[in-house]
């Protein structure tokens, strides 16, 4: 079986368009419910649950609305099997240009981001 490279770069443009509109009724089809957004940019470690990030995305003012030229790219997708891939994603932010590993497995729904750990810096 050859990878679904196809399906995950759907998956990929669907996360980028969620987080550069801030929606995240895009979002929660992209990740998985039980996903982990994990940062240890900062001193102290971030770790959350979908419950707890989608709420910060509905706060945040959309990169979209402010004009922002739209910065994201895949820079690679790596499978371990049909069902279990990761990839390496850039995108910005206002300030910050982030660098994301997403583990993303196959459900019955199609490839769903199951972890996000990231760092970022101030550009």
């Amino acid at each position: 079986m050859s990878p679904d490279f196809d399906g995950v770069t759907e998956t990929l443009n669907n996360y980028f368009d969620g987080l550069y509109h801030s929606d995240t009724e895009i979002l929660g089809r992209v990740f998985h419910p039980q996903a982990r957004y994990v940062c240890a940019t900062a001193p102290d470690l971030v770790n959350l649950g979908m419950d707890e990030y989608f709420p910060v995305v509905d706060k945040r003012e959309p990169p979209a609305a402010r004009g922002e030229k739209r910065q994201d790219a895949i820079q690679s997708i790596d499978f371990a099997g049909p069902n279990t891939a990761v990839a390496r994603v850039n995108c910005a932010i206002g300030e910050r240009y982030f660098t994301d590993f997403l583990s993303l497995i196959r459900t019955d729904d199609g490839w769903r981001i199951i972890a996000k750990v990231f760092h970022y810096d101030i550009v």
